[in-house]
């Protein structure tokens, strides 16, 4: 499997660009950025011998989105996102949202995900595990034993809950019940750069993670 973390946009954004070694089908995920940050992208799927059939969201916030369109044009990769953020963030008030952090919302999505579908990527199979908290339609994308995990699970943090339609509980529930039960192994790829080291590990978040230690584990 190919994994490349790439940083973009303004926000520390990690954007991941996953491939089949055998087929050499692509996906990209949370391809935020400007026309450089995009040109990054394509500039690296070429390096790579790189086709990309999916520009992959975990979530609807617009730092995470607003290079979809630009990238589907250059690439032709269909648009995924689950169904809940795509009927949310593409309403007028959500893109009022993206706009007061000088963004623009991504249009509806071509291809729209619910709780563990699947999507095939050359030899690779991509799951979706519905974690709402973060955002009501927020995901965290396994594929084998790789957890890209957006904004609901950061290296020593979790996503903020204080923008409309995040709920604290809701997050630590869905951490609690959607991925501490997952291998120990699985490496965990957070959708920013905030922690003290760019991936981590689901047993290192277990041992070291105050939302996991202290909020879930210690009740």
């Amino acid at each position: 499997m190919i994994i490349e973390q790439i940083t973009v946009g303004d926000m520390e954004v990690f954007c991941y660009v996953i491939g089949c070694e055998e087929t050499r089908e692509a996906a990209a995920i949370d391809p935020a950025g400007n026309k450089g940050d995009i040109d990054s992208i394509i500039a690296l799927l070429e390096e790579k011998n790189l086709q990309l059939s999916y520009i992959i969201n975990t979530h609807g916030h617009a730092d995470h989105t607003y290079g979809n369109q630009l990238l589907a044009n250059r690439t032709g990769a269909k648009t995924v996102m689950h169904e809940i953020d795509d009927d949310l963030f593409t309403t007028e008030e959500a893109k009022g949202w993206a706009a007061a952090f000088g963004l623009s919302a991504a249009p509806p999505v071509d291809i729209r995900i619910s709780d563990g579908d699947r999507l095939p990527l050359g030899k690779l199979n991509v799951e979706f595990i519905h974690t709402p908290g973060h955002t009501p339609g927020a995901v965290c994308v396994l594929v084998e034993n790789n957890l890209f995990t957006g904004d609901t699970l950061f290296v020593g943090a979790v996503g903020r809950t204080d923008l409309p339609g995040g709920s604290m509980e809701t997050l630590l529930d869905s951490i609690e019940k959607k991925l501490l039960p997952l291998p120990g192994e699985t490496v965990i790829w957070p959708g920013h750069d905030y922690g003290d080291q760019p991936t981590s590990t689901m047993a290192h978040e277990m041992e070291s993670n105050p939302y996991i230690t202290d909020f879930i584990l210690d009740t």
